[in-house]
């Protein structure tokens, strides 16, 4: 093992309990020093988040600065020898507490995690920027360059891809903490290094894909690589829900006849896409296989048995009555507008046109691509949470199907996701929850796997949370979600969870499976930027303008085009 020069050793180690030791710190001729200059670097002593190699005759670990303390330790009483009277002499001391981070082998590589600590009286280096380099370089192939260390702004910082996206990946932030920004520049890196990758991404607010002047399409993503497709045109269809997503829309459980309804909508559901599809010859259908039938016919059975009456009109039949809710609430979606590219699908409006829909959102169609952002802006609110099931639940059964699932990896990004993967037992959610649980529990089997962006992780499912290997955790000023978010992190990296609220807009804290250690990072500026900017208000209200086409605005909130 390479041995730094002595002008590295900075103090010992004094007290050592678990996952913490304790160095007190040499001090120089005029106190103890803030800085020390190593070649052409000068390299701060004692600064929060810092790095030091602590070394013994068994071995060395990296340490991080977790907490520097100064105190009085000493206190004597000399003769002053002009006057002859007592004199008091203070001496103070400096000690920082470290946590271990890993190991240094005797071949120079980092293996995280520490197996044997260091004894008392063991040194403490600091850590030249060329050693702390070949430390934590990465030989993986296609290492993903995320940004610049914090502590060393000239030290890149790369993350495994393979382990980033195969473990579940959560960028977690409040709002203006730069998530998107985080985001965009790290997908803009997978679309550059691999050119096979596959990523589909839901775009709740029209961020990374937009129109230009000349009302083309563009976005984040380098022309010819994504495509930005609106969820109105992409046109998910009722026929694709499996039975309990249905049941989601259509059935309100608190309804004293929601049970009724529900073995109803069973019954039918299985009868019609048996009777619409006996041309293709499946004898395996269930009441969940993703083949069209008539919404129409199933509005038609519930209506009649709704209005059964026998005996010629004398005796109400037995469900008579029982389905005025399920109507009425079907209707109110039917004929709502908005709600035309799901309930009245012009393009995919039988069976076969499946495959076409498939090759389009995984990025196999006509024009290929590794990247397909689904714009769910147009999409009505209440509608999302089913559209965004649909979206996961096609990207799971593709790959499931798929014999080369291996070589053909999906990842889904999900923006704002506590919106439709929450955490509370909302009935409206059961079927996106039970979805999106899923990838994340057996998603990585069949090679599918999430990337979770979220402001509120306390709201977000804990299921698929807790799913995640790796975490990339921008500023967090709520103390809950602070609170959360250092339950959610590996046992060494909880400590880390103090520096939420200090981060700096565009910094994160990884952690995880792909960071060889816990690392605070800048992150390189996405080139385009995402357009997810606050508006600039002061500028907005001395310069605004006098006036706007308010028809125009009227006409847009009709025809529910942005």
């Amino acid at each position: 093992m390479t041995t730094a020069p002595e002008s590295t050793l900075v103090g010992r180690i004094v007290d050592i309990t678990g996952g913490c030791l304790v160095a007190t710190l040499f001090p120089g001729e005029e106190g103890f020093e803030s800085a020390r200059t190593l070649g052409d670097e000068s390299l701060p002593i004692g600064q929060l988040g810092s790095l030091f190699e602590i070394r013994d005759r068994s071995g060395h670990v990296l340490a991080e600065v977790s907490r520097i303390v100064e105190d009085t330790r000493i206190t004597r009483t000399t003769k002053d020898n002009g006057s002859g009277g007592p004199r008091s002499a203070t001496a103070r001391e400096r000690r920082l507490e470290l946590t271990p981070l890993g190991e240094i082998n005797p071949d120079g590589r980092l293996e995280p995690g520490v197996a044997r600590y260091p004894v008392i009286g063991a040194a403490v280096h600091l850590i030249p920027s060329n050693r702390l380099a070949a430390l934590i370089s990465r030989k993986t192939e296609g290492a993903l360059e995320l940004g610049r260390l914090s502590v060393r702004p000239t030290l890149k910082a790369s993350l495994d891809p393979s382990a980033l996206f195969g473990r579940h990946l959560a960028i977690l932030g409040q709002t203006g903490a730069g998530k998107s920004w985080t985001l965009s520049s790290l997908m803009q890196s997978v679309v550059k290094g691999m050119p096979r990758s596959h990523i589909v991404m839901l775009d709740l607010h029209g961020e990374y894909g937009w129109k230009n002047k000349d009302g083309i399409k563009e976005g984040i993503f380098p022309p010819g690589s994504a495509r930005y497709i609106d969820a109105q045109e992409l046109e998910i269809p009722y026929w694709l829900l499996t039975y309990s997503e249905l049941v989601d829309l259509f059935v309100d459980r608190t309804d004293a006849n929601a049970t009724v309804q529900i073995a109803f909508l069973r019954e039918s559901l299985y009868s019609l896409r048996k009777q619409s599809n006996q041309h293709m010859g499946l004898d395996r259908l269930s009441v969940d296989s993703p083949v069209y039938f008539p919404i129409e016919e199933l509005y038609a059975k519930f209506k009649k048995a709704n209005e059964e009456k026998l005996e010629f009109g004398k005796i109400k039949g037995p469900l008579h009555g029982a389905f005025d809710d399920f109507l009425v609430r079907f209707q109110s979606l039917y004929n709502d507008g908005r709600y035309d590219f799901f309930m009245r699908p012009r393009k995919h409006n039988s069976s076969a046109t499946l495959e076409n829909l498939l090759r389009n959102f995984v990025g196999l169609g006509e024009q290929k691509s590794q990247v397909t952002v689904v714009d769910l802006s147009p999409v009505p609110v209440d509608l999302r949470p089913v559209v965004s099931a649909q979206i996961g639940r096609l990207a799971y059964e593709f790959n499931y199907w798929n014999p080369r699932r291996h070589e053909f990896p999906i990842l889904l990004v999900c923006e704002e996701a506590h919106q439709y993967i929450p955490n509370d037992a909302d009935t409206r959610f059961v079927g996106t929850r039970r979805a999106m649980e899923r990838i994340a529990k057996e998603g990585r089997k069949y090679g599918v796997t999430l990337c979770i962006v979220s402001q509120r992780p306390t709201e977000l499912s804990q299921t698929v949370l807790s799913q995640c290997g790796n975490y990339l955790c921008l500023r967090i000023s709520n103390a809950d979600d602070q609170e959360y978010v250092r339950r959610l992190l590996p046992e060494g990296a909880k400590n880390l969870a103090d520096m939420l609220a200090s981060l700096r807009r565009g910094e994160v804290l990884a952690v995880g499976d792909a960071s060889l250690l816990p690392a605070r990072i800048l992150v390189h500026p996405p080139e385009p930027a995402p357009a997810s900017n606050d508006a600039p208000l002061s500028k907005s209200w001395r310069e605004g303008p006098d006036d706007l086409d308010v028809a125009d605005i009227i006409n847009r909130w009709w025809s529910q085009v942005r």
